[in-house]
C-alpha cells in the first residue's frame, strides 16, 4: 500500500471515529419505555475497533514518515517545513492586511481625525507572502508526490 492511501484511510477512520462517537452519544441514555435510537454497546464496540486501525495506521504513517529521505532530510522534516511555511504565510499576510487598513475606515470624516499611518512596508509584506506561498506549493507538491512513491512500511 502506498503512502497516500494509508492517509485516506487514516482520515477515513478518523471521521468513522467522530461519527460513532456522536452516534454513541445520542443513544447512551433513552426515556423509560422507549428503545434507543441504536445500541449504544455495539457501537462503542466497533468504535474500539476503528480506533485500533487508526492507531496502526497513524503509527506505521509516522514511521514512513520518519524513514523516508527527501531533499536532504526526512518527509518528517518536509512536512514540519510546510506546517511552518504555512504559519509564516499566514502571519505576513495578516501583517501586511493590518498595515493597509483592510477592515478598517481609511478615510478621515473631518479634518480634525487623524491619519492612519502603516508602521509595516505593505508591498514588501505581499512580496514575502507571494514568495511563501510558492514555498508551500513546492514543498506540498513534493510531499504528494513522495506519498504515491513510497511504501506504507509495517
Amino acid at each position: 500500500m502506498k503512502l497516500a492511501e494509508a492517509l485516506a484511510l487514516r482520515a477515513d477512520a478518523s471521521r468513522r471515529a467522530e461519527q460513532l462517537r456522536s452516534r454513541i452519544a445520542g443513544s447512551a441514555r433513552f426515556q423509560e419505555g422507549e428503545t434507543p435510537a441504536e445500541d449504544a454497546e455495539s457501537l462503542l464496540a466497533e468504535a474500539g475497533e476503528v480506533l485500533t486501525e487508526l492507531e496502526s495506521l497513524i503509527r506505521r504513517i509516522n514511521r514512513t514518515n520518519a524513514a523516508t529521505v527527501v531533499e536532504g532530510g526526512t518527509l518528517t522534516d518536509a512536512l514540519a517545513r510546510r506546517d511552518v511555511l504555512r504559519l509564516r504565510h499566514s502571519i505576513v499576510t495578516s501583517a501586511a492586511d493590518a498595515a493597509a487598513g483592510e477592515g478598517q475606515r481609511g478615510y478621515r470624516q473631518l479634518r480634525s481625525e487623524l491619519k492612519m499611518i502603516p508602521a509595516l512596508p505593505v508591498a514588501e509584506l505581499r512580496r514575502q507572502a507571494d514568495d511563501l506561498a510558492r514555498q508551500v506549493r513546492e514543498v506540498d507538491t513534493l510531499i504528494q508526490r513522495v506519498n504515491w512513491e513510497v511504501d506504507l512500511l509495517d
